[in-house]
């Protein structure tokens, strides 16, 4: 067996060679757009915040399809036993000025004092690799239907891992005022 290739290190520990990563598989769905819009300033929210959280919520019920590269198709055996799945993917329409954005107002909203970009969920980072938990409604072959995927159509896949509450942390989980208020309007019914 060889050993474990790793990219050479310059003398600050930073990696010096780029990381390649391929695509997995593709997500289709019906969401043409982000409601968070990057620019090489931050970000802004598409319309106002009722709207955009109306949207949020309906794009949680919202079915997408994931296919599987026809290759890897074997990487999904077992998987339809989890009830939820953990999908990582490029924001591959935030524009390379946005990547070197370091601080943005939270969701676009300026009454909240500016954050570090690792302090946000933001798809503005200097790599646009994005997360969210899905629903598995099924899976035929190498196509997943999930529930739940915010993800923009045509996002590419770089990596699914099945949802167990166990590898997460449970009570001791701290998070910042500013958070936690975004995350109660946000979870707050929407009235029709």
């Amino acid at each position: 067996m060889e050993p474990e290739k790793r990219a050479p290190s310059s003398d600050n520990g930073r990696t010096s060679a780029p990381i390649e990563l391929t695509p997995v598989g593709i997500i289709r769905n019906a969401i043409d757009k982000p409601f968070l819009t990057p620019g090489k300033h931050g970000i802004t929210m598409d319309g106002e915040f009722e709207k955009v959280k109306s949207d949020i919520h309906k794009r949680k019920q919202e079915i997408s399809t994931i296919t599987i590269n026809q290759e890897l198709t074997g990487c999904l055996d077992g998987i339809e036993h989890y009830s939820h799945l953990t999908i990582l993917y490029w924001a591959d329409r935030v524009p390379q000025e946005s990547r070197a954005v370091t601080r943005v107002h939270p969701m676009g909203r300026k009454e909240i004092p500016e954050q570090g970009i690792f302090s946000t969920a933001s798809p503005v980072r200097p790599n646009p690799i994005l997360m969210t938990v899905v629903r598995l409604v099924e899976r035929d072959g190498n196509v997943l239907k999930v529930e739940g995927l915010d993800a923009v159509d045509k996002s590419p896949v770089i990596d699914i891992k099945p949802f167990t509450r166990g590898f997460f942390p449970g009570d001791e989980v701290r998070i910042p005022e500013w958070m936690e208020r975004v995350m109660e309007e946000v979870n707050r019914d929407t009235v029709s």
